[in-house]
């Protein structure tokens, strides 16, 4: 008697739809005010010089605002401690952009180190693959004594003691100290899932792992540096824009300390200030000096600069993305290149039934009933799909007998390699196989059967629309078996892709699907899904070359892998997402690694990189914009006594050359606390041309920056006006 099979759902699985990009623009939330209170101890710290040696544009102005400081105590004025206090204001706001963005990474940093607990480990030596217990030692030792290539054991309850694979046993994994899922996920040796991370929880059965990593360099503590901040190197875009800062910087730090005409300039602009006893006094010629210099030099971009790196990282970190530097991420927002596995990515992996084509004159209902019992003890997705769908579409089961049901006489047959078939035999003398179409075929023939006038028709036209077909036969009693006709199953393209690869198209990522499968299967599920190219039948050599390809034709390449076999092009690849699923390999040769496994979220990666380019780009024309107003304000202030003809650039109407002076440094200050949240949030992001963006972005933050500040310091010369006398 063949015992009864376990029971399956009546419909199968319904795979959740990806976010299909439209009306969707990635950003990171907005700022909430208590972070900058906060943080704000951080932006003291980080007056230190050495540390604000780092950013040379705010290490210049906080020099400034030091000289200003020993200048008004040694002729002290009201006008001399109000530019004092807004330098100082304007180096501590630089400072606190950058804290709030590492205060974000600490947040989540701690999060990870409560996960961080000191463990016991079991390690095995002298332990083989199938040794029984006596034949090697087990040991009690500290996780932190662990070394590359020491075995341990695992078992349900107990913490993974370090970073490994699997390399005997599977396991349910609890991961969510790590992921945020809260489902388990299987954890197996001898496959593409058998990397386990150290701090996670085994939840059943018992598993061997081999430690990959030496003390202190585990996956979570690169993620705790990297979240932190600590480990985040300046990407090549970011050090070419710091380095055009400071040489900015240097030529008006020149221009300042050289200016020839300095006792005119003081003589005359006292004179021009005649109104303001205040700047009678001698302090006030170096401080007026420090704050046209302060003006001059781009200080909010350069208050702003870092925050956006660390921001940007952020971002990734949010959606579960770990960047093993900022290099990957500006790298992403680069990519020219986008290659995709098929399964898994474009397609959700399991082959689903799509249609039934009955052949010999067979009644579709006749081949649904048939299909449905045939496949009730196939355990494959593809036998679960059949089920549901013949159910679901046909009608077929009403009244049969289903899997949990054992009828005398019933023998279930299922699904093995070697057959290609699964079936059933039913009281009566009543077969039924389903299986693939060469080995059923061959099984009818066998059994006095014939195969059927358009069966080989409807084998090659469900081959070359990408799908694989499936046959389904039946045998009555001694009679000749029958071929009742093909069941079509295909690849499922995740809905709303081809929308999201369009989006790709006009930011001009051109995206390649890699497959295994032939030609004429992956050409078909790439006119579906909407990608531009694919290679098929590739092997991880193909993979590897067409990556080398691309790259030398002065293209950058993203790609998505969890395997060993995927190590090498992962390494190749500009930007390389490994599966956190994935093996050990992967992770090491990717410069990401997203840790729900999800490989469509590359795509998102890409947007992510390049907000933070736009961000950078658009902040950067803000700030050289509104370099100009400060321009209109400070200089006619400064030089209109000596050169009359400047005094026609005072276009805002300043008050006084004192309240001038002051305005221009107030909005200097001020600006760049205004600008953090965006900084931090990013510029919105709409999938469109490079041309395109940057049309837009110049007219929003380049005329903007250049129209805003003339009304804010106007605003501000109005309330000084108001509310400092005398000035």
């Amino acid at each position: 008697m063949t015992a009864p099979a376990p029971a399956i759902p009546a419909t199968g699985p319904t795979p959740r739809p990806p976010d299909t990009g439209a009306r969707r623009k990635v950003g990171a939330g907005l700022l909430d005010p208590r972070q900058l209170l906060r943080a704000l101890p951080g932006a003291l710290r980080k007056l230190n010089p050495v540390t604000l040696a780092r950013n040379p544009v705010m290490f210049v102005t906080e020099i400034g605002a030091a000289l200003t400081t020993g200048l008004a105590v040694a002729d002290p004025s009201v006008f001399g401690w109000l530019i004092t206090g807004w330098l100082w204001l304007t180096v501590v706001f630089a400072n606190l952009a950058e804290a709030v963005a590492e205060s974000r990474g600490r947040a989540q940093a701690d999060s990870l180190r409560r996960t961080r607990r000191q463990t016991t480990a079991r390690r095995l030596t002298g332990w083989e693959p199938g040794a029984e217990p006596s034949a090697y030692l087990e040991q009690d030792v500290a996780a932190a004594e662990l070394r590359r290539g020491d075995l341990v054991a695992v078992a349900a309850g107990e913490l993974v003691p370090g970073d490994g694979d699997v390399i005997e046993g599977v396991a349910a994994v609890d991961e969510s100290a790590i992921t945020g899922e809260s489902a388990p996920v299987i954890r197996e040796s001898g496959g593409d899932r058998s990397a386990v991370t150290g701090g996670t929880r085994v939840l059943s059965d018992r598993v061997v792992v081999r430690i990959t990593q030496e003390p202190g360099e585990s996956f979570l503590d690169r993620m705790i540096a990297l979240v932190e901040g600590a480990g985040r190197q300046k990407t090549p875009n970011e050090l070419a824009l710091n380095l055009l800062l400071v040489m900015m910087t240097f030529v008006f730090l020149v221009a300042v300390v050289t200016l020839q005409p300095m006792a005119v300039f003081s003589r005359d602009f006292m004179a021009a200030a005649h109104d303001t006893a205040a700047l009678n006094a001698d302090g006030v010629r170096g401080i007026v000096l420090v704050s046209l210099l302060v003006c001059l030099i781009p200080t909010t971009i350069g208050g702003l600069l870092s925050a956006i790196g660390i921001a940007g990282m952020d971002r990734l970190v949010q959606r579960n993305v770990l960047a093993m530097s900022g290099r990957a991420v500006e790298a992403a927002g680069d990519v020219n290149t986008l290659l995709l596995d098929k399964t898994g990515t474009i397609t959700y992996g399991n082959r689903q039934a799509a249609g039934l084509l009955p052949v010999g004159g067979t009644d579709t209902r006749d081949l649904a009933r048939a299909a449905l019992l045939a496949s009730l003890a196939d355990e494959t997705p593809e036998g679960r799909s059949i089920a549901a769908y013949t159910r679901r579409e046909h009608g077929a089961g009403d009244g049969e007998p289903g899997r949990d049901v054992a009828r005398p006489g019933m023998t279930w047959l299922p699904f093995t390699a070697t057959t290609r078939m699964s079936g059933a035999d039913l009281p009566g003398g009543l077969r039924l196989r389903k299986g693939a179409a060469s080995a059923v075929a061959a099984w009818a023939v066998q059994n006095g059967g014939t195969v059927p006038a358009g069966f080989d028709y409807a084998v090659t036209e469900v081959s070359a629309s990408g799908g694989t077909p499936l046959a389904v036969a039946r045998q009555d009693g001694d009679g000749p078996a029958q071929v009742l006709g093909v069941v079509h199953l295909k690849d499922v393209v995740k809905p709303g892709l081809r929308e999201r690869f369009g989006e790709l198209r006009r930011m001009g990522i051109r995206t390649v699907m890699i497959t295994g499968d032939n030609p004429v299967t992956a050409k078909a599920i790439a006119e579906e899904a909407g990608v531009d190219d694919f290679l098929a039948e590739a092997t991880p050599e193909d993979k590897l070359a067409l990556i080398r390809k691309e790259q030398a034709g002065g293209h950058l390449v993203a790609m998505t892998g969890d395997g060993t076999n995927d190590a090498p092009a992962l390494a190749q690849a500009d930007v390389g997402v490994a599966m956190n699923t994935g093996t050990s390999a992967a992770k090491e040769a990717g410069n990401m690694v997203d840790l729900d496994s999800d490989p469509t979220k590359i795509i998102e990666i890409v947007e992510i990189g390049k907000q933070l380019l736009i961000t950078r780009g658009a902040l950067t024309a803000f700030s050289i914009a509104n370099d100009i107003a400060k321009y209109f304000a400070i200089l006619p202030a400064m030089f209109g006594a000596v050169y009359p003809s400047l005094r026609a650039a005072n276009v805002m109407g300043l008050h006084s050359p004192a309240s001038a002076i002051l305005s221009a440094v107030v909005f200097n200050a001020v600006i760049i606390v205004v600008l953090i949240p965006l900084a931090l949030r990013g510029v919105r992001y709409r999938p469109s041309s490079a041309d395109a963006l940057l049309t837009r972005n110049l007219w929003i933050y380049g005329v903007g920056g250049l129209v805003l500040p003339f009304l804010a310091i106007k605003c501000i010369d109005v309330a000084l006006v108001q509310f400092v006398p005398g000035i």
